[in-house]
């Protein structure tokens, strides 16, 4: 009984896994599509395409995924998919952006709402948290891209702002608008980049005390959990202290 018992637990963790992956792979080919849709459809000339495309390839979403996902956008009878952008302040008073592509804005604010109601949080208006937050490209490269030096070297000959090295690889920050730019000289340098977006970039943080840390981890968890949510911006600081207590 107990080997039939851990077989369970195996595949149930296992069914999660597949999950959670599906539901990632839903989100990637629904930007794939929407980016298709609102500029050419190859990434060569749509530099958000191609932002979608590498961030696909990055978490090993199949080819024919890709393809399906970039053919949708012609098709007469998609689901009208549009950009929305919500804000507030989780436990903490961490301020959160979300990045969002709704086919029903009251849905999907609603949603959030009751996320953030239940985990000691409070959803505002456009604009209420964004000025902790300034807008930049973000373009990534993994650690074995090359040294802190080259890329340091090549980000400042391709017109970046900034570069920040560590173990988890390399960020290299530029304009907005410089983004597509920046990226196709990088290439020349260092190669295709694992992932190039637009991106927030906290101008301030909020430490995080352990009495507030599972709460907000919760609230982040059931948003990324969202179906229509992308990604979620947010300015937390958390001690080592506060962060081995949540992996206990």
């Amino acid at each position: 009984m107990a080997g039939h018992s851990q077989f369970k637990n195996i595949m149930h963790r296992k069914g999660a896994k597949d999950a959670k992956r599906a539901k990632l792979f839903t989100k990637l080919a629904r930007e794939i599509t929407v980016a298709a849709k609102q500029g050419l459809p190859d990434p060569a000339y749509n530099a958000r395409l191609r932002a979608a495309i590498n961030d696909a390839k990055a978490e090993s979403m199949p080819k024919d995924n890709i393809e399906r996902a970039i053919k949708k956008a012609s098709g007469a009878d998609q689901e009208n998919y549009e950009e929305a952008r919500y804000e507030g302040y989780g436990p903490g008073n961490v301020a959160l952006i979300i990045e969002a592509l709704t086919n029903n804005r009251n849905r999907t604010a609603s949603e959030l709402r009751i996320a953030f109601n239940k985990h000691e949080g409070n959803l505002g208006e456009t604009n209420s948290v964004a000025y902790n937050f300034q807008r930049l490209g973000l373009i990534h490269y993994n650690a074995d891209a090359g040294s802190e030096d080259k890329v340091m070297e090549a980000a400042i000959n391709a017109g970046a702002d900034d570069v920040s090295s560590g173990a988890g690889g390399h960020d290299i920050y530029c304009a907005p608008d410089n983004l597509h730019a920046v990226t196709k000289a990088l290439e020349g340098t260092l190669g295709e980049p694992a992932s190039a977006r637009l991106d927030w970039r906290p101008t301030m943080t909020v430490n995080v005390p352990a009495d507030k840390a599972e709460v907000l981890m919760n609230l982040l968890n059931l948003l990324d959990d969202n179906d229509d949510v992308q990604r979620v911006a947010a300015n937390y600081e958390m001690s080592d202290e506060v962060m081995a207590q949540l992996n206990e």
